[in-house]
């Protein structure tokens, strides 16, 4: 009896057991439509995808010849830090915190501009003036010589003293 409980355990062991026959049939079929497929695909010439191209509109118009169209924002400011200012100025930051406007204007005197920080007491800003200039065509150059640069949010502001 003995005898015959280990011949049906050890039969029912190897009967259970995969045969590597059958996963390589598996294989060899899978393998076969896969190069189906692909000799398939081969006959038909793909069609390139090509995105559209979005343009966005410009945001800002420069005009280069006519000054008259760049805009000036008018402001009451007292010279906080620097000679004096003129009638129109390149601010190139604004702060409410007084030592970050003196510490822009720092580095800019480092970098050889003549830098100023200048008070509006209306909105308790500090604004750091670039440059400063009597006529507004220079202003206009050197506005546009910043946002070329380091300073893309440089903008005019006229003093109304």
């Amino acid at each position: 009896m003995l005898v015959c409980a280990g011949l049906a355990v050890a039969l029912a062991f190897t009967s259970c057991k995969s045969s590597e026959s059958a996963y390589r049939k598996a294989y060899d079929k899978a393998k076969a439509q896969e190069e189906a497929n692909m000799a398939n695909n081969n006959n038909y010439e793909e069609t390139p995808v090509v995105a559209p191209v979005q343009t966005r509109p410009s945001t800002e118009t420069v005009v280069v010849d006519n000054v008259d169209n760049v805009s000036v924002r008018p402001e009451k400011l007292q010279v906080v830090d620097g000679a004096g200012l003129k009638s129109f100025s390149v601010v190139v930051g604004s702060f409410s915190v007084k030592a970050n406007a003196v510490g822009l204007a720092q580095r800019l005197r480092n970098a050889g501009y003549p830098a100023q920080v200048a008070f509006n007491s209306s909105n308790n800003m500090y604004r750091v003036v670039a440059t400063t200039f009597d006529d507004k065509a220079s202003a206009v150059r050197s506005r546009n010589d910043f946002r070329a640069g380091e300073y893309a949010d440089a903008w005019l502001l006229f003093n109304q003293q």
